[in-house]
């Protein structure tokens, strides 16, 4: 099973991401992450951001290892752990020069192909994560890009006010006006940027919303995991009675 959740900034997707993974027993793979270790790479390397030839050809080259445990995920760039590194403002305020980058968009998108494939074939269940049950993707363009055959697909949003409260309690440790204002600019500049590359702020066709602006973490998790199981169900229906496709 593969479930792909795309969303803007703060709302919600990694760590609901994460939780709807470990509930499924699945591998969990966040992909923003890819951009911001890429962004690390890049700045570690010297590599000016604004040459997306150089930008390109590093992140060709940029030995990255992805951990898919959704207990402990982790990101390992040329044996260095940038778990905590790729999360400083340094990094969030640099990010979209990387992500908006067409050629590294293509790498990163075949790598995460790469992964989820492995995690959702039986054929390669013994050597997998998962066992094989599955993943759960979350980015930007995972539902119409990377994996638009997915087999379930949500776009998980909420309003421009909860995402900057909760970015702003997740960066500043309060939400209160000063911290919200100092956040929106991260927030809003990188939804802005990002959104000329990719869409994900309105939900494609065949794409389930989940508006989780007036849910707390729980009620969202259990939400996602509600969709997940009656896409699923629906799925085996059609299976079991020979219809034809499937509910995406």
């Amino acid at each position: 099973m593969v479930v792909a959740i795309d969303g803007p900034s703060g709302s919600g997707k990694s760590s609901v991401s994460r939780a709807v993974a470990r509930r499924l027993g699945t591998a969990y793979l966040d992909t923003g992450a890819m951009y911001r270790a890429a962004t690390w790479w890049c700045l570690e390397e010297g590599v000016d951001l604004t040459d997306q030839a150089a930008v390109a050809a590093a992140v060709d080259v940029m030995p990255l290892v992805m951990g898919i445990d959704p207990a402990a995920p982790t990101v390992h760039v040329d044996g260095t752990d940038v778990g905590e590194a790729i999360r400083t403002t340094e990094i969030s305020t640099a990010v979209s020069a990387v992500a908006t980058n067409l050629a590294v968009r293509a790498e990163l998108r075949r790598l995460q192909r790469v992964i989820i494939a492995a995690e959702s074939s039986a054929a390669a269940a013994d050597a997998s994560f998962s066992g094989g049950r599955g993943i759960v993707a979350e980015g930007r363009d995972i539902t119409t890009v990377v994996a638009p055959d997915a087999d379930v697909r949500i776009l998980l949003t909420a309003s421009e006010e909860a995402r900057l409260a909760r970015r702003s309690l997740e960066v500043h440790g309060a939400a209160d006006a000063a911290a919200v204002e100092a956040t929106k600019d991260q927030v809003l500049r990188r939804d802005r940027d990002d959104s000329t590359v990719s869409q994900f702020h309105v939900a494609a066709d065949g794409v389930v919303t989940v508006d989780s602006s007036d849910l707390d973490f729980e009620q969202t998790v259990q939400a996602v995991l509600d969709v997940v199981e009656q896409v699923m169900a629906t799925t085996t229906t059609h299976d079991a009675t020979g219809g034809e496709g499937t509910a995406r």
